[in-house]
Formats: structure tokens, C-alpha cells, sequence
């Protein structure tokens, strides 16, 4: 959510942010309202004012046995104008804040202008691609061909019996592998990382949805359920919307939680892409990563919560490059995004594996979470979020950068503690 104050203080620099997304100005129609909403309230103060001392007036007749009808008269008019100034003040600010809510963050500086990924800038490149000596196979390929009980341990074909496009069914070494994954990423960030392990509920109420800037905009791409709950499409969500309405102490940050949760997308407006594969998937599991912090800290924190993801790849020796995304690819919570993309040589493509954000004030504003610095006001805190990884595109990469010509998939050695010594699957 923006800062109407802000607005105020210079429209044309809040509409030149909204011009880096590609979008129309919008400040004139806003302050316009806010304007006449303005209004109406200092109208409906002045008619309290009057109203009251009318009460007063009408009181002291009466009491000296006066005719006091003229003024009930009027303060039966006044009555009627206050409720109907209030419903229109009422009116207006909604009117307001539905054009604010449905606005995207502000962009930092630093991030580079541009319509679409085409103009991601590459900030650094880690590893090296793998020479192959035999044409590298995708995922599905690989998967599909390994067999347990002569039933692939990569089914998407079950699983569309079962569920329909876009789900897969893991057996076997794929399905340990998977969960190798998750609980590698969750020990790394909490041993090494300091991040605190949660276990988060995958259904919210609106007002998580609402907070965390999910809602209203993006309710065609998460699903909701017949009691009014949804479906978490990351566990950024409940993370973040843990502090909702806190007032934290300044020695309490930066907080940092991670969980490894269930996630649900419907993928709205993706038909046609990755149909193959798992690449993107109505169901999923993903590690995320949340900070709150305070203003001044929040830009480090971002960096740091990006080294987190990428040490990740590093320790599963999978060569990936951090991208800074530019205007019109940075999400609409984000200040300013990283995404690390890890390269996939099945697809001879580099892939997004984890997203990265600093949404600044923008979501601590929605769910009011802010901080008290010492001996100061409540401000607003600062939230970052970010994958550390996506857990069924992480088994696509390693599946694709350490596939052998056999077919067989090598456990990275970080792993096969979590495999029980399993080195190969086959």
C-alpha cells in the first residue's frame, strides 16, 4: 500500500515510478478524491460543531421552558446532512484506497528500466557448465525412465488421472530425493543462516492474503476455499503476516523465519507455458526465507538473504547467475528483486530457481507492523522476502546437472547423508 502523504507531497514523482512499470498516471484522479473526501469530512466536523452547540442552545431553552422547535428543527436537518457526508467521506475513502491497493510498489532506484525480462541485467555468473558427451536429457525424460516396481518414479501421468494437468506423482529415490531438498535447505539456513525453522499453516484468512499485497490483485492466481480461507501461494505469507498489527521492539530485528511448506498456485494466464514437466506445477513445495527489519538495514538485508539462496546452489554444485530485474519484470510487492537462475542443460536454459524481494514499507504498511527505535514513535518495518529454493525446481536441476549417460542421476555429496548414503539413482 502507498503512502497518501507522499502522494500529496509530489504527485508527479509517484506517477514518473508508476511510467518505469509502463503504467498511466494516476495521481491527479487520486488526490482528486482524496480531495473531495477532504472535504466532505471538514464539512462533517464543522456540522458536529454547529450540531453540538445547538444541543446546548436547545438544552438551555428548554430548561428557561422556551419554544425551542426552531433549532430541533435545524438539528434534525444537520443530522441528516452529517450521515449523508459521512456515507459519501465513507465512500470516497474507499474509492481511494482501491485505486492505491491495486498500484505496485515504488521502485528503487538502482533498478534498471525495461518492458520485460529481455532486460534483466546480469549482476554475476557462479560455476561452470558441465561438458557433456551424450545430448542432456530434461527432467521429465530422466525421471520418467526410472523405475520403481515398473512404475516411473516421475508419474504425471497418475497424477492427471488423480488431479489434472499440472500435478506429478514422485515414488521412489525422486520422492527422497525431493525431500533430501527441503530438509538440506532448512538445516542450512538455520544452522548457517540464523534463520528460525516455523511450521506455518497453508490455509490464511483475507487479511493475510490482504497484507502480504496477494490480494485483491492476484485472486485469480491462488485458490480459495468454500469457508472463505486460501491456499497459501508461498509461506511468505503467513511468515509475513506473523507481525501484522505488532508493535516490535527495535532489539527484536532483524527477525528472521524460514519454513518449508506446501504451495498453491492456479497458474492464472499461463496456459500453454511448461506444460511439460514440473517446472510449473498448481502444487509445489518451496523453502522460504522472510526478514523483518528496520528501514536502515533493510537494503543489507537483502543482499544477505540473496547470498542465503545462492549458497544453496553452491553447496549442490549447480551453476546459476543472479539477475537484477528491471521495472517491468520486478514483481508488484517488490522494491527492487534478484532472481537466481539456475541453468538447466536439459533444456540448454536458464531457469528462475529463486526470487529475492525488498518490499520495503509497502506490505508493513497494508498490515500495519512497525517497530518502536528507542526512546522514538512506532515506524514501519521493513520486509523482505525470498525463496531459498523452490524445492521441485531445485530437483530439476540436479537431476539435469548431474544426470549420466546411463540415465542415472548422481546424489550431490551434500545430499547423501540426507539419502542415506544413496549415490545413484537409477
Amino acid at each position: 500500500m502507498h503512502d497518501l502523504r507522499a502522494l500529496r507531497a509530489d504527485p508527479a514523482a509517484f506517477d514518473a515510478d508508476l511510467a518505469r512499470r509502463g503504467m498511466e498516471p494516476v495521481s491527479e484522479r487520486v488526490l482528486a478524491l482524496d480531495e473531495e473526501r477532504r472535504a466532505a469530512q471538514t464539512a462533517l466536523q464543522e456540522k458536529q460543531t454547529r450540531r453540538n452547540a445547538l444541543a446546548k442552545d436547545i438544552g438551555k431553552i428548554k430548561r428557561e421552558k422556551g419554544d425551542s422547535a426552531a433549532l430541533e428543527a435545524e438539528a434534525v436537518t444537520l443530522r441528516n446532512e452529517m450521515e449523508a457526508l459521512d456515507t459519501r467521506a465513507q465512500t470516497l475513502d474507499g474509492e481511494v484506497k482501491s485505486l492505491l491497493e491495486v498500484l505496485p510498489n515504488r521502485l528503487d532506484a538502482s533498478v534498471p528500466p525495461g518492458p520485460d525480462e529481455s532486460a534483466n541485467v546480469v549482476v554475476h555468473e557462479w560455476g561452470t557448465r558441465k561438458e557433456f558427451a551424450f545430448t542432456p536429457k530434461q527432467h521429465f525424460e530422466l525421471g520418467e525412465a526410472i523405475v520403481t516396481g515398473g512404475q516411473p518414479q516421475m508419474d504425471f501421468s497418475t497424477a492427471a488421472k488423480l488431479s489434472g494437468a499440472r500435478f506429478v506423482l514422485l515414488r521412489g529415490g525422486i520422492a527422497r530425493l525431493s525431500r533430501a531438498l527441503g530438509q538440506f535447505m532448512l538445516d542450512l539456513h538455520v544452522t548457517e543462516h540464523g534463520y528460525t525453522e516455523t511450521q506455518v499453516p497453508v490455509l490464511v484468512n483475507e487479511a493475510a492474503m490482504y497484507g502480504t499485497d496477494k490480494l485483491p490483485k492476484f485472486a485469480d492466481q491462488s485458490f480459495l476455499t468454500t469457508d472463505d480461507r486460501w491456499l497459501v501461494p508461498t509461506a511468505e505469507v503467513p511468515l509475513t503476516a506473523s507481525v501484522a498489527g505488532d508493535i516490535l521492539d527495535a532489539s527484536q530485528l532483524p527477525r528472521r523465519m524460514t519454513a518449508l511448506s506446501l504451495c498453491f498456485r492456479s497458474e492464472a494466464g499461463s496456459a500453454g507455458r511448461d506444460v511439460r514437466g514440473m517446472l510449473r506445477q498448481h502444487q509445489f513445495e518451496k523453502v522460504e526465507m522472510v526478514s523483518v527489519t528496520t528501514p536502515d538495514e533493510s537494503e543489507a538485508e537483502h543482499e544477505r538473504m540473496t547470498r542465503c539462496a545462492e549458497r544453496v546452489l553452491e553447496r549442490l554444485e549447480i551453476p546459476y547467475r543472479r539477475m537484477l530485474l528491471c521495472a517491468g519484470d520486478t514483481g508488484f510487492g517488490a522494491a527492487k528483486t534478484f532472481d537466481l537462475e539456475a541453468w538447466l542443460p536439459g533444456q540448454q536454459a536458464w531457469r528462475e530457481i529463486s526470487s529475492c524481494s525488498n518490499t520495503r514499507d509497502f506490505q508493513a504498511r497494508r498490515m500495519n507492523a512497525r517497530f518502536r527505535p528507542q526512546g522514538g514513535k512506532p515506524e514501519l518495518v521493513h520486509m523482505l522476502n525470498g525463496s531459498g529454493l523452490a524445492v521441485g525446481r531445485t530437483l530439476i536441476a540436479v537431476m539435469e546437472n548431474w544426470q549420466n549417460e546411463d540415465g542415472s542421476v548422481t546424489v550431490p555429496p551434500v545430499l547423501r547423508p540426507y539419502m542415506g548414503g544413496v549415490e545413484t539413482l537409477a
